[in-house]
């Protein structure tokens, strides 16, 4: 991962009790829990894309 660039974001506050105490649970601050949870689903998107691009390629043989 690169350089990290900080800003701020609104959220709702049950949103946000949820997050901290499920960040508690895997001992993670609340900023990790959240980069930690998208990251994953940048990488579950990554992975859908790169399913359907091979579904487009195998449709076509």
């Amino acid at each position: 991962m690169g350089e990290k660039k900080a800003f701020a974001l609104r959220i709702n506050q049950e949103m946000l009790k949820e997050l901290e105490a499920w960040a508690a649970d895997e001992f993670r601050s609340t900023n990790g829990q959240i980069e930690f949870l998208l990251h994953e689903a940048l990488r579950a998107r990554k992975r859908q894309r790169q399913k359907a691009d091979n579904g487009d390629k195998n449709a076509d043989a």
